[in-house]
């Protein structure tokens, strides 16, 4: 919303550098935006197996068979400590941040996922 209001007050004020920076980012950031509000869930777990993302708003189902790991990759930088959960399908690589998981803990997300799956 706010790159958008940036992109009109830079085209009102001709300028069209700062419209050829907003204009994308507000697509961008509105494209982002219409993604979390399409699919708000990007991992599901059931008895089956879990559920995730696939595309830009598609869902895949996965069995608890075909799934090779779960692991966390925990990163250091600038001093900022940052957790991926990482699901290995053997196929594919499904990487889901604390975000994409609703605010959980990468780590405490994995272990209840080895726990159902075994």
């Amino acid at each position: 919303m706010a790159c958008a209001g940036l992109a009109v007050f830079w085209y009102v004020g001709d300028d069209p550098r700062g419209v050829i920076l907003a204009v994308p980012a507000a697509v961008l950031l509105g494209g982002m935006g219409l993604r979390d509000l399409l699919v708000p869930v990007r991992l599901a777990a059931d008895e089956s197996g879990i559920t995730v993302v696939h595309g830009f708003a598609g869902r895949r189902h996965v069995p608890w068979e075909q799934i090779e790991e779960i692991t966390v990759d925990v990163r250091r930088r600038y001093g900022v400590r940052n957790e991926m959960l990482e699901i290995d399908t053997g196929d594919g690589l499904h990487i889901f941040s604390a975000h994409d998981l609703g605010g959980a803990s990468p780590t405490e997300v994995a272990a209840a996922l080895r726990r159902r799956g075994t």
